[in-house]
């Protein structure tokens, strides 16, 4: 799948994409009432781009130029643009 064809709510999202940028990192608590990290980073392939959302560990794992390949991943609509989310049945995979 292409980024220019990901869509809000889709599921089993399979994209694969190299990291341009990554935002500022933030503590959120989550809906669970967790705390934890998270930032956003730009993905783009040949077709576009949209925003990578990274969570916790994920964070420190992923630098700018590298080669990302999201499995099983969701999208969904925040503040007027399409970001994409690993989440718990997703993968994320750095080459």
């Amino acid at each position: 799948m292409k980024i220019s064809e990901v869509q809000d709510g889709m599921t089993g999202v399979h994209i694969k994409g190299t990291i341009k940028d990554i935002g500022a990192i933030r503590d959120v608590k989550t809906r669970f009432g967790n705390q934890t990290r998270v930032a956003n980073a730009t993905l783009e392939d040949e077709s576009g781009t949209l925003k990578l959302t990274l969570w916790g560990d994920q964070i420190e794992k992923i630098k700018v130029g590298d080669t990302v390949e999201i499995i099983n991943g969701f999208a969904r609509e925040w503040q007027g643009e399409i970001q994409v989310s690993v989440g718990k049945r997703g993968e994320l995979k750095i080459s």
